[in-house]
């Protein structure tokens, strides 16, 4: 290979530490799932990012709405059949209990935090503001990784989409502010499977600012720095009010394999050398 083109692989797949990161967490990683997981190569990427699968990894079920949950809980066979070894299952409604050293403790000693589903806004209502929120953030400020599908996917960002108590349905509703390891974004799930590639031009309209991402299921983003990846089984959509796809098209896909740059909001997909994604102009929507 020409080192012209070596230097570019470098650029693009290395998420280097020239500058303080504007979007992506400074240190640490996010694995970003749409929902219905099932792909071994998204779960090992999480049980990697975390140490491996007999690093200590804490599972919080809270967005499921029940008041108990015990070892039988999906996402902990789910991670137990793929190999992990070292499962503790963290969960409370109760904002006192998430502000506590001893509810925290568990946190504090893990390589990795997944997020199961449910809706987002129990997460936010439960433990944002807490000695919880505090010790993620210490989590990725130590290298560890923080990982959530569905509900878990969208209270990763910035703005909390569809965190309305009445329903799913509403986008922008009573609750608004997740957890911001991504920020100035909107995160969106199952998003082809449930036919809601269009809901987030809502919030994008409302709130240009910021920047929208769709996960399908089975899907996700890896985010390192500034830089994330796709990858899984199917698609990532981006909605960018600066971007437009020909005269109408408000948000455009991304495919396993595809690297976005966050700060500069732009795509890049590999096929013998990395190259922009085509057809994506600069242009403000409406215009």
């Amino acid at each position: 290979m020409k080192p012209s083109f070596l230097l570019l692989l470098f650029l693009v797949f290395v998420p280097l530490d020239l500058h303080a990161q504007q979007v992506g967490p400074a240190r640490g990683a996010l694995v970003v799932v749409g929902g219905a997981m099932q792909d071994e190569a998204i779960i090992k990427r999480f049980f990697d990012l975390a140490g491996g699968p007999d690093a200590s990894i804490v599972v919080i079920p809270t967005a499921g709405g029940a008041d108990d949950y015990d070892q039988s809980f999906y996402s902990l066979r789910l991670f137990r059949d793929h190999g992990a070894t070292n499962l503790t299952l963290l969960h409370t409604r109760d904002r006192a209990v998430a502000d506590s050293d001893a509810f925290v403790a568990a946190i504090r000693e893990a390589g990795g935090v997944w997020f199961s589903g449910g809706r987002q806004w129990r997460l936010a209502d439960a433990y944002l503001g807490t000695k919880t929120e505090t010790e993620l953030w210490n989590l990725l400020a130590r290298g560890g990784v923080i990982g959530g599908s569905s509900a878990g996917a969208t209270i990763q960002g910035s703005y909390l989409a569809r965190g309305d108590t009445k329903t799913n349905t509403i986008m922008m509703g009573d609750h608004e502010e997740g957890f911001g390891f991504l920020k100035n974004t909107a995160i969106d799930q199952h998003l082809l499977q449930r036919n809601r590639q269009f809901d987030l031009i809502e919030i994008i309209e409302a709130r240009p600012e910021l920047l929208g991402i769709g996960i399908d299921e089975n899907t996700a983003i890896v985010v390192q720095g500034d830089w994330f990846e796709v990858i899984g089984a199917s698609y990532v959509a981006i909605y960018d009010h600066q971007k437009m796809i020909g005269d109408a098209g408000r948000f455009y896909f991304l495919a396993p394999g595809d690297r976005y740059h966050l700060p500069e909001r732009k795509a890049y997909r590999a096929v013998r050398e990395m190259r922009p994604l085509e057809r994506v102009e600069e242009r403000p929507w409406g215009q």
